[in-house]
């Protein structure tokens, strides 16, 4: 996987309305320097940490919450960032990237834990209910970011965060997605904490780790790099989501394991998505938002119909479940 996402690297640094020449670069060539400086390499790289990042907070996401239908998408961690930084726009109208980022983490930091505590009340804890509880939560704090924006003129500028988008990454504009990277170094130091949590609060602590702290810390991860990608690229839907699952069905559950795979697919997907758009209409581009969103809509409702039908029990069990639990399935 490695050798193929070089290959692809090399030839998205190729693709633009401007021509790159190797051997103009190797001869000293100013202008093919500049373009390749300015403009090409800072995209290459903010399309790997972000395919990298979504991915990752998606896996560790889905771990700690024993969910695999949980992501930043379906837990309200983007819609959060994105409220986040609407209102770093309101308070400070000259706030600068770190300052949104800041005031996006805040708020996708908290909307994730409100979200985790809705889910530990939830008594019908159903592999699609915890993600629709998410989903709706979601939808209502982007109707509060809608409604500020509109109220105080700034749905345009919104607009421009809510598409995730490439075409305007350059050199000194994208850098805080370089935050990505020691965070992906702490989630695969801290993976096998991240496995024990999964197995239960209990379990956990039987074996010495302290639970709050590493899921908290884990969910705290996981916003941060969403907080970094939303104010940088914009919103990429369903790439925390189709990343971990693709992987973790071939890989397994182990979260050292699955990690770095995880990472390179997601950086690779995106990429590869990216390189997509860029050509379809060349020389214009359509926003990898929507190459993602498409590609990934059809591939979530493939998981879907696939854990459903795994998960159907038989006559036999449902039975059983009737006896024991009143028939719903449900925690009592």
């Amino acid at each position: 996987m490695t050798s193929l996402l070089l290959l692809v690297s090399c030839i998205s640094v190729s693709i633009g309305v401007l021509d790159v020449n190797l051997s103009a670069m190797a001869s000293g060539n100013l202008d093919q320097i500049e373009i390749l400086l300015v403009s090409r390499l800072p995209r290459l790289l903010a399309v790997l940490c972000t395919g990298a990042g979504m991915s990752v907070a998606g896996l560790i996401m889905q771990q700690l919450c024993r969910n695999k239908f949980v992501s930043p998408t379906t837990s309200a961690t983007i819609s959060s960032a994105q409220l986040g930084l609407l209102l770093a726009i309101l308070v400070f109208p000259q706030a600068t990237l770190k300052e949104k980022t800041f005031f996006a983490f805040t708020m996708s930091i908290a909307g994730t834990y409100v979200f985790v505590l809705f889910m530990q009340r939830l008594k019908c804890k159903d592999i699609i209910m915890v993600p629709l509880v998410g989903i709706m939560f979601g939808n209502a704090l982007g109707g509060i970011t809608s409604f500020l924006a509109y109220k105080y003129n700034l749905m345009q500028a919104m607009n421009s965060f809510l598409v995730g988008d490439f075409s305007l990454v350059l050199k000194g504009n994208y850098e805080i997605v370089f935050l990505i990277l020691p965070l992906l170094v702490i989630a695969f130091s801290f993976a096998n904490h991240f496995n024990i949590v999964g197995l239960g609060e209990d379990f956990a602590k039987n074996l010495g780790v302290p639970y709050t702290v590493v899921l908290f810390g884990g969910l705290s991860i996981a916003a941060l790099i969403t907080a970094s990608v939303v104010v940088t690229i914009g919103t990429i839907p369903y790439l925390g989501l189709v990343v971990p699952n693709l992987i973790t069905i071939l890989k397994g559950d182990k979260l050292k394991n699955s990690l770095i795979d995880t990472a390179l697919f997601g950086a690779l997907f995106v990429l590869i998505c990216d390189i997509v758009g860029r050509l379809v209409i060349f020389p214009y581009e359509i926003p990898v938002n929507l190459i993602v969103g498409v590609i990934g809509s059809v591939v979530f409702l493939g998981i879907i119909f696939w854990k459903l039908s795994s998960h159907v029990p038989s006559v036999h069990t449902r039975s059983a479940q009737t006896t024991t639990k009143g028939g719903c399935g449900c925690d009592q």
